[in-house]
């Protein structure tokens, strides 16, 4: 006898301002982050998330499964005020690796806050703690800072000039890593370690150069802009989309 199946829950979206946020959605982002990450702690997430400006929401069906969260940082660099997209702690459970909504709702959102000034450059600071979010530079951008193929001097200084703003010394600019001498948050190791395949990727192996401390918290700073002309074409129809993004 063939059983009937129900359907397969679909995936959707929410971008709300941390303000928003009610305590239920707080609890469920919280639990799902601490159930990845060894080295933080309620407290510590909870103070990290009032510094955020969106909190980028991942639902499959009725249950949160990922989120991301995202603040705006203004500056002058070289006389030019330009504006920075700093992404915060970012997670999607295991089960649900592979879905591409939360990063097509996030740079939809990003578009967006290019639009409020779009005079103003636009980059997007990245801190990395794992090899699967570096890989995601070169599938979205063109052109980055760290690359294991292009020098970037223009970019290194701005990611300099803000990570200094942001960690203080906390930032090792000799090695482009923010590290704590207490981690405040790492990935568990059964999510960390990359597997052979993904060790095969140059983007992963640039990665662990960069950041051999990676295990215990340390974050490679990273940084490209983000404008039309270094946007790969999937990330660039994105980014300009004029939809309103479904909650």
């Amino acid at each position: 006898m063939i059983e009937d199946m129900a359907p397969p829950q679909p995936y959707r979206s929410a971008v709300l301002s941390v303000a928003e946020l009610d305590e239920a959605t707080v609890a469920a982002m919280e639990a799902l982050y601490l159930r990845h990450y060894d080295g933080s702690s309620s407290g510590l997430f909870r103070h990290d998330l009032t510094e955020k400006r969106d909190a980028v929401l991942l639902y499959h069906g009725a249950d949160l499964v990922g989120f991301t969260l995202l603040m705006v940082m203004e500056t002058l660099w070289r006389g030019v005020p330009v504006r920075a997209v700093y992404s915060g702690d970012t997670i999607v459970g295991v089960q649900h690796w592979g879905q591409q909504q939360l990063n097509f709702t996030c740079i939809a959102r990003i578009g967006q806050i290019k639009r409020e000034q779009p005079s103003l450059p636009l980059y997007w600071f990245l801190l990395v703690k794992g090899h699967r979010t570096f890989k995601y530079l070169p599938v979205f951008v063109k052109s980055f800072f760290p690359h294991w193929q292009e020098a970037r001097p223009d970019l290194q200084e701005l990611a300099q000039q803000l990570a200094q703003a942001r960690f203080g010394d906390y930032f090792d600019a000799s090695k482009g890593i923010v590290h704590f001498p207490d981690s405040r948050g790492h990935l568990k190791a059964w999510i960390a370690e990359a597997n052979e395949r993904e060790r095969a990727r140059a983007s992963t192996q640039f990665f662990l150069q960069k950041n051999p401390g990676y295990r215990q918290g340390d974050e490679l700073v990273c940084l490209c802009e983000l404008e039309p002309a270094n946007l790969k074409p999937l990330t660039a129809r994105l980014f300009a989309a004029t939809r309103k993004i479904a909650a």
